[in-house]
């Protein structure tokens, strides 16, 4: 089961997906933010085209455990994007993927040039490998 991950964000959307045996995520792309819709139609769109079968969004919280103001904004996101598409569509702790991306473009070796780059869609692959290793996937 091939499953899309968003890492929503104010000006970029990351997006990772799954091999088909929903246990490896792999950066797909980012996409310029234009609008909620805009971005809902497109994620559903990449979601169709690369045979996903669920979508994954990331929300992040505030120390409470509360959806913080970005992580409200990525649960207004996924009930647009519910009314895009007919997947199912999950929310995710997204907590620390940026840092964990980051993290791990230094552990790779990245010159720090090519580390300077935007990490939205490493971030996605981070969300999503963690939901996958806390999750049984059957087909």
């Amino acid at each position: 089961m091939r499953i899309l991950a968003v890492d929503h964000g104010q000006k970029k959307l990351g997006l990772a997906l799954s091999d088909e045996t929903g246990m490896l995520a792999r950066p797909l792309e980012i996409i310029a933010h234009k609008s909620k819709i805009i971005d809902a139609a497109q994620v559903s769109e990449r979601a169709a085209a690369h045979g996903a079968e669920r979508i994954i969004v990331g929300v992040s919280y505030d120390e409470a455990g509360d959806p913080n103001q970005a992580g409200r904004r990525a649960m207004n996101f996924a009930e647009t994007l519910r009314q895009q598409t007919e997947l199912p569509i999950e929310l995710w702790d997204e907590s620390l993927t940026t840092q964990d991306a980051r993290a791990a473009r230094i552990a790779s070796g990245s010159p720090r040039k090519k580390r300077a780059g935007h990490l939205d869609d490493v971030a996605a692959a981070v969300l999503l490998q963690n939901f996958l290793d806390n999750h049984t996937i059957t087909p």
